[in-house]
This record gives C-alpha cells, structure tokens and sequence, in this order.
C-alpha cells in the first residue's frame, strides 16, 4: 500500500527517539501500537555492509540480509534524515524490489538514489507491521511518504460520571477522566451548538465541580432555563439522574424513545391541567428537535459510519471526512494531504486512512469511493486497534452510496475554494516581491506586534504567512519579561521579542540563514506540495511600527550577525492613522506609500490586522488571567482541594490572608505545618 506514497516532508519539532544503533535483534513486538514503540529495536542489518555503497547496490548488500518475515524498513539519506517509512509482508522480497534498475517511476527512483542507510525491525503479522508504520509516518513525517497535515484532535461531549450531580461539557483530549464521550464531533463550534441545545432539553448543569460546591443560591442559567439547579436543591437526586439519562439516550441514538416519552409526559401532564409543566416539556422537546434539525444530511439505514471522500485536482489533494453517530451527523472536516500528484486516490487514501485513526476512534462503518490497496489488512489493523470488528466498504448503490457521493461533493467545493485561495495568495506574494524588491517570492513572512497597557500585561506577537495563507500553528507569543524595559517602552519590546525569536532560530535550525532562492512560482498556477513547504527561516520581516522599532529590529540582527539575511519592512500608521495611508519603511529608500487600491497594501494591511489581533488577544488573555489571579495560588503546598476547604471555611482570600493562625489550624485538612506556611506568606515574621 506504501510503496508508492511520496510528498514532502512538513517541519515537525516531534522526532521519535529510537535507537539507532541498536545491536540486539528485532524482538516479538506486543499487539499494541503505544508498546510497539515502545518496544522498537532498530537493526542496521548490515554492520559489515560496504558504507562507500549507495542507492540500489546498497539496498542489494542489506537484502541478503533479511527474513522473509513482516516488519517495518527506514531509509535514510545523506544527513541521516528519514527518506521514507515502509511495511512489508516479507521485508525480504518488498525491500529487493527497489534493487531493479527498470520499472520505477521518477520519485521511487530518487528516493533509492538518495539512500544512504537503512533500518529493520521485524514483527510478529503484517497488521502489527501496518499499525507501526502508520504511526512511525506521523512521527517521523518522512518526504516520500503520504503526510497527514492537520492532525488536530477532535472535540467530544462528556457527561461527566465522578460526580452525585453529573454535568455536561465539551471535551477534547485524553479521555481520563471517568464519564460518558460521544462523538467525535468535527469541530469545536458544533459541540457548542449541539451541548446549548442539550442544556435547553435536559437542564443538566455546565458549572466545575467547585463552582457546584460554593452556590448559595441559583444561578443565572436556572433562571433562564438552561439548567434544573441541583446545586441548591431544585431537584431531587433521583429526578436529576433521571434527565441525566434521558440525555445520555438521546446522544446513544435512542432519540425517538427519548422524544416519545418527553411527548407523554407533556400530554400527561396538559391533561392534569399542570400547563406549566407541559410548557417545560415542550420547550425541550423544542431544543431536540433543533439539534436534528441543524444535522444536515441524516441517514436511516446508517448507524454508525465515519465516510471519506478524495478529489484530485491541481496537484492538490482533498480528502472530506463526515462522521455518523447514533444516526446523526456530527459534522464534517476537509484534510489536504500532501502527496504526490502521481499517486492514485485508492493509493492516497489507504495511506490516509491508516494515519487517520493512530490516534482516533473508528467507526464500525468505514465508507469508501474506491477501493484501496490492501482492504482487507487495513480493516483487520482498525479492528484490531478498536478491539471489535471495523468494515471497510466501497457502496455501489442505495443511501450508502448517496453519502459517499454527498462527501465528494464537498470534497469537490472544498478542494476548489483552496485552489482559489492558493492562486490568489500566488499572485500577492509575486506582487510583494516586486513591490518591495525583494530577491525571490517569499515562502514564510513573519509579523511582529507588541501589545500592553501603560506597560502592564506586556506581550509580543508574531504570526506566519506563506503561499497557503497564515500558518496559524506557526504563531508564536513572547511574555515580555526583561526588568530593564522600562514600561511602555515599545523599542525595548521589540528587542527582546526579535533577540530571543532569533537566538532561537539560529540555535535549532544554524546560522546560514534563510534557504536560497527558489523559482518565482507562476501566479496563474497554484502551489503545488513541493514548492509550498514552509521553511523555518523567514524570506521577510514585516512590522507593525515606524522608524524606530524598524531601527531597533535591524540593530538586533546586525548584533546576531544576520542582518543581511533577512528582509526587514516596518509598516507605520498614515497621517491620523487612516487605513490606506501607511508608509512603508525600507532599508536604502525613502519612506513610501502605496496606491489607496493596491492589491499589495489590502494585502499588507491583512497582514498587520492579524498580528494585531493575534497580540490583543494574548495580552486579554494574560490580563484576565492576572485579574481573576488568588492570591491562595501562589502558596506553596496549597493546591485545589486545601484551596477550597479554605474558601469554603473564610468565604474570601483577603478573610484567609487576616485569619490567626488558630483559626487556621480549624480548617477541615489543614494541619500545623500548612497553616504555619500560609500565615507566613501573608504576615510578614518578627
């Protein structure tokens, strides 16, 4: 399934720490993927091969050293970077394959030139040797490999089960904390939306466990029906655990029982006269009937089903994933891989898939539009991970096959919304490079801002563009925290900012700066995977202020010895700081402005507005933080649960931080020496 699978490689700052060298044989690998990395030894498989050997003449001196049993092969190139990672039913007869000299296409005849080294470790059936594989792909992200580029975990709705009072939030993460998950649901936003609903039909409460402990009283979410209030008593225990379940039904695919009986219920009582409580009841069979109403698409004959779609088009890749619980649609999301252009749909999307749900749960259901190389071993490697039976299936008619074609649709609109976007993003960056004379069309712009109040708060904010738009997971945030700025001291920001941005950036990735220029990509075509690759140096420096930061960031980089390497542009605000007025200062010119309706300043100003926006939300955040600070958390010794029995036994801090030190030692878990500590942090010793 692999064999043929080959993008460039993405920057990823995780590297698996195998060992290399290791001269002990391939061991019996466990059936689970965390113990079979765990357990890897790596065998060169050939200490005595000839190292002056390269390409297929070396691969040949390895083969005759191999077993004809599964297992996983590395190759390395030069720098001993990890070129590709491959399974094998027989590593013997998978790995001579590469040792022809005819038959190869052009990227499967690189890659063999370009070996330099190899690594074996062998396992005990060809599913262990896929479940490794895939998750040594994620790890290492070698270039010739099919890459899964947004690996984000998925959100999921928790009904929390650790509490007398269970409660209902919105979850992503590792699951350990002891309750009930349904989902995945494809985005943050639609677990939102979907648990709001719940609330109005189940009146489960949102509060934290602390929040529950310390209420004297309702709170506003009773008030506005959005919760039964148990915290005070509003609802008996049993009657609570009873709309507790109702909603776990529901979420579990039983929603035609749950309406039924909150049907009868409203009828029941409409016929006892007890009009407001059949208003309740209607009102959440209301929110029921809204959270399937905004389901889109619902199947009948589909439990359970997570279905995949993939579009070609352009050298792109997009893969559309819709995920089916319980017989509802909880939601969808666009992947764009990076694979070659070559590369069959069947053969990217088996690859995508086995990456897919490393770290995932799989349906009972996969949908499929095609087939993909070796089905049958996928499906046993996904049942084996879930522990029941996983069926992969490509439907040729019926509501399964309705579904399919639903997601390549979307597949279809997604993939041409990005093609759309690359080639406008193509066009700007060619505009900006001659706008500004720069050497080549920059692949990682950078943007600097600072933001503080009267200097309090003070932070530092860079963002990343690059030909597929902002690297969102490239943004960066600096918590100033040099004594010697004095406050408000905006140039003194900005060195520290760029000062440690930079020593860091010589530091991980050398001192050469950043790579040579590459060919101006052609705007009326967009980026493909192997010209888009963003580099870990920026080709430009834009920021956000005149003259004077400008000077203070270039004085910085001429003390680090790379000022010449890297393009530095301020953007200063216009006369009254109107928008379309900036000037723009450039090293050897005069400070200029642009033509009010220049693509390249709309594109600038997008630009500076994100790191502005990115840098006012990082000093809110900080500021909020600071605000709702306790002065309890800065005890050492004093953590969540002595934090409450003090609050519960005070009611406030500033009641702790007066209390004696008897009356600390009355605190329920408090002992001697603790209260000693606490008294202490607030009385200053004789």
């Amino acid at each position: 399934m692999t064999d043929d699978l080959t993008p460039d490689i993405d920057e990823d700052d995780e590297d698996l720490d195998l060992d290399d060298g290791a001269e002990s044989e391939a061991a019996p690998l466990p059936s689970s993927v965390a113990s079979l990395v765990a357990a890897i030894v790596w065998d060169d498989g050939g200490r005595d091969v000839d190292q002056t050997l390269i390409g297929a003449e070396l691969i040949a001196a390895f083969v005759r050293r191999l077993p004809n049993s599964p297992g996983v092969y590395r190759m390395f190139d030069e720098a001993n970077e990890v070129l590709y990672v491959g399974k094998a039913k027989s590593l013997k007869k998978r790995v001579a394959s590469y040792t022809r000299l005819v038959g190869h296409t052009n990227r499967i005849a690189r890659m063999i030139r370009a070996t330099r080294h190899m690594e074996f470790v062998t396992t005990r059936t060809e599913t262990e040797a896929l479940l490794l594989e895939a998750n040594l792909i994620k790890r290492l992200r070698p270039r010739f490999n099919v890459l899964m580029r947004d690996d984000k975990s998925f959100p999921y709705i928790l009904v929390s089960e650790d509490h007398a009072a269970p409660a209902i939030f919105k979850h992503r993460g590792a699951r350990s904390r002891k309750g009930s998950y349904f989902g995945p649901f494809a985005s943050g936003g639609a677990v939102g939306r979907t648990v709001n609903s719940l609330q109005r039909a189940f009146l489960l409460r949102t509060c934290t466990d602390s929040v529950y402990e310390t209420r004297s009283r309702p709170c506003l979410l009773f008030q506005i029906k959005r919760c039964s209030g148990p915290c005070t008593g509003e609802i008996s225990t049993d009657d609570y655990r009873e709309l507790v379940n109702e909603a776990k039904g529901f979420l579990s695919g039983r929603s035609g029982e749950v309406k039924r009986s909150i049907a009868g219920a409203m009828q029941e009582a409409s016929e006892e006269l007890d009009f407001e409580r059949a208003a309740v009841y209607r009102d959440r069979l209301s929110a029921l009937s809204h959270i399937q109403s905004h389901q889109g698409i619902n199947p009948h004959g589909v439990e359970e089903a997570d279905v995949f779609a993939i579009h070609q088009e352009g050298g792109l890749t997009c893969i559309q994933v819709f995920f089916f619980r319980t017989g509802q649609n909880w939601g969808n999301r666009a992947y764009f891989p990076k694979a070659d252009p070559s590369l069959e749909p069947g053969e990217v999307l088996g690859a995508f898939i086995a990456q897919f749900y490393d770290d995932k749960p799989t349906a009972s259901l996969v949908l499929l539009p095609v087939e993909v190389e070796d089905a049958a071993l996928l499906a046993d490697a996904l049942s084996t991970r879930a522990g029941r039976r996983v069926e992969i299936a490509v439907p040729k008619r019926g509501e399964k096959k309705d579904l399919v074609d639903h997601a390549s649709s979307n597949a279809r609109e997604a993939l041409g919304r990005r093609l759309a976007e690359t080639s406008s993003q193509a066009r700007l960056l060619a505009g900006l490079k001659e706008t500004f004379a720069l050497d080549q069309v920059p692949r990682r712009i950078e943007v600097y801002d600072n933001s503080h109040i009267m200097g309090t708060n003070a932070v530092g904010a860079m963002i990343v563009a690059g030909p597929q738009g902002f690297a969102k997971n490239q943004y960066r945030k600096f918590n100033i925290r040099g004594t010697d700025i004095t406050p408000g001291d905006d140039f003194g920001m900005m060195r520290e900012v760029m000062t440690r941005r930079f020593s860091r950036l010589m530091k991980e990735h050398g001192e050469d700066g950043p790579a040579p220029a590459a060919p101006a990509p052609d705007p009326e075509t967009p980026e493909t995977n192997d010209s888009a690759d963003m580099p870990a140096w920026p080709d430009l420096v834009l920021v956000d202020g005149g003259k004077g930061q400008i000077s203070a960031v270039r004085k910085i980089l001429e003390e680090l010895g790379i000022a010449d390497k890297v393009t530095t542009i301020g953007v200063a605000k216009g006369v009254d700081r109107d928008a379309g007025r900036e000037r723009f200062i450039v090293e050897g010119r005069e400070p200029f402005t642009l033509p009010p309706r220049d693509p390249v300043l709309y594109f600038v100003q997008r630009l500076r507005d994100e790191a502005h926006r990115f840098a006012i939300g990082t000093h809110r955040a900080k500021r909020k933080k600071e605000l709702t600070k306790n002065p309890l958390d800065e005890i050492g010794g004093i953590g969540p649960t002595r934090k409450r029995a003090l609050l519960h036994h005070f009611g406030t801090a500033k009641a702790v931080s007066r209390a004696a030190f008897d009356d600390l030692l009355k605190v329920e878990g408090i002992s001697a020496a603790i209260a000693k500590i606490v008294y202490d942090h607030f009385h200053e010793r004789q």
